[in-house]
């Protein structure tokens, strides 16, 4: 059976939108042995990794949004590379992105099994909120003198 571009597209862009609710049924969207990705997390192992992941990262945040509008998608065989713009409120109520700083922009690579993901590696910053100050090794003065506007 041949899977389309736009149905592994459409894929993508749903589990944003469940991230986005904090949808459990997200599962639904993997392969059992799913593999998984993030920053500060490393590589998990299937769904309930997943899930380790999706709690440890939700419990630092009160939300956060995908701008849908401007996913932009890239394909190759069974991948979709999504770039996009994230936002939200950390637990602590500091919204983010902190302009001038990440602006919230991260990729993701998805690989497909069918229309199911098999694999996600999300590369975003995981300082959401910009609070890691000794990071910042360029400085205001750089940092402020580009046009940060998206």
């Amino acid at each position: 059976m041949a899977h389309s571009a736009d149905s592994r597209i459409e894929a993508a862009t749903e589990y944003f939108r469940r991230i986005d609710r904090g949808d459990p049924t997200i599962l639904d969207l993997f392969t059992d042995d799913v593999e998984v990705y993030f920053p500060k997390f490393g590589v998990g192992y299937g769904k309930a990794e997943f899930m380790e992941l999706a709690k440890g990262l939700m419990g630092s945040l009160k939300s956060i949004r995908h701008d849908i509008d401007r996913l932009t998608f890239h394909v190759a065989g069974d991948h979709v590379i999504v770039e996009g713009f994230e936002s939200g409120v950390m637990a602590d109520g500091t919204p983010w992105p902190i302009e001038g700083r990440s602006e919230g922009r991260f990729a993701n690579v998805f690989a497909f099994d069918g229309d199911l993901i098999r694999r996600l590696y999300i590369y975003a910053d995981p300082d959401f909120a910009s609070t890691h100050e000794e990071r910042f090794l360029w400085g205001d003065k750089v940092r402020m003198s580009k046009d940060w506007k998206r």
